[in-house]
């Protein structure tokens, strides 16, 4: 189906190299350094969209005919607030404990970009978390190290197991990667130039 398409993924995620490969979709990496950085009166997934958007232009005037690029952003949304990556370990805490007995959303945009065309989507899950003490907080931040994940947390993670009651919508979107939308966005950009 992507046989004649050279599927280039600008991402360092693990997460998302491993849902592409799962997908038996053949692709390379490539990684440009890009400052996070977006206006702040921008919300929610207007957030996701921009960085998205602000990572493919990294590549502009460098792909090729049959190169399509993709790139992502997912940020947790609480209360109103962006959650990114924490800066350290007391940020990560900090992080957690607010999670902890609420609910909030993981938004994910994908940017698919080629010389003919730009297509920007998101997915939105809501997650909530029972209450967590903060021994159960210290234990999960000290053994597995969530300094690269929005929000200080994987789903996947032991505080997956132990600390998330509910979830609405797609659970590999809060892995890092809606693999259904995905999928399904990038056979139609494929299909219908």
């Amino acid at each position: 189906m992507f046989a004649h398409k050279n599927l280039i993924l600008a991402s360092g995620s693990p997460r998302r190299q491993q849902f592409l490969s799962d997908l038996k979709l053949n692709f390379t990496i490539k990684i440009k350094e890009v400052e996070e950085v977006y206006p702040t009166h921008l919300c929610a997934e207007e957030i996701t969209d921009f960085l998205a958007l602000l990572k493919a232009n990294a590549f502009e005037n460098e792909l090729l005919e049959d190169d399509i690029l993709i790139t992502s952003d997912t940020i947790v949304w609480l209360h109103g607030k962006a959650l990114g990556k924490p800066k350290d370990t007391e940020d990560a805490v900090k992080m957690l404990q607010q999670l902890a007995a609420n609910t909030h959303e993981v938004i994910t945009s994908v940017c698919l970009k080629s010389t003919r065309k730009t297509e920007v989507f998101h997915c939105k899950t809501k997650v909530t978390f029972s209450d967590l003490s903060e021994n159960q907080i210290r234990f999960y931040i000290q053994n597995y190290q969530p300094f690269d994940k929005a929000g200080s947390y994987g789903i996947q993670d032991w505080i997956g197991l132990v600390g998330i009651s509910k979830i609405e919508g797609s659970y590999t979107n809060v892995v890092g990667l809606p693999t259904e939308l995905f999928f399904k966005k990038l056979v139609d950009y494929v299909e219908k130039p």
